[in-house]
Formats: C-alpha cells, structure tokens, sequence
C-alpha cells in the first residue's frame, strides 16, 4: 500500500510516475484496491490502510488535492 518517492516513505513499492502540466504536478501510484484513505494537512499527504500509515511532504508548493480511485492514488499540486 505505501507509495514511494523518497519524501513518501521509506518502504519501497516502486510504480510512482509524476506528470508535468502547465498548471499542475501530479504524483500518481498504484496503491490496490484496499480500503485505502488519503487526507492532506499544508504540504504533507497522509495515506493510511488498516494499520498501515505513510505521510510524505509534497516537494513542490501549491494548493495540494489527494484522492484514491479504483486503487490509484493520485497528488495533484497547482502550480
């Protein structure tokens, strides 16, 4: 469940892609189709799964949103 980037966390799942946009970054990775939930606090994202839990700080500033769908967690950071 835990999504890597190295401000993510330390626990390696690989499959992290980033997109560059015009207006926006967005973070996006594969975390499966658990009962997975994401909430954001400033810059940090908080992923939390049963008893599992992993915060990382976005490395780029902006309005940060966070969602899961079908799986897929995705950080999208206006620029």
């Amino acid at each position: 469940m835990t999504p890597n980037l190295q401000q993510f966390d330390e626990r390696d799942t690989g499959g992290l892609r980033r997109y560059e946009y015009d207006d926006e970054v967005v973070y996006a990775v594969d975390v499966g189709l658990g009962e997975a939930t994401v909430d954001v606090a400033g810059s940090t994202v908080m992923v939390i799964d049963g008893d599992d839990q992993a915060e990382f700080e976005v490395p780029e500033s902006g309005t940060v949103e966070a969602g899961i769908n079908n799986g897929v967690l995705t950080v999208a950071v206006e620029r």
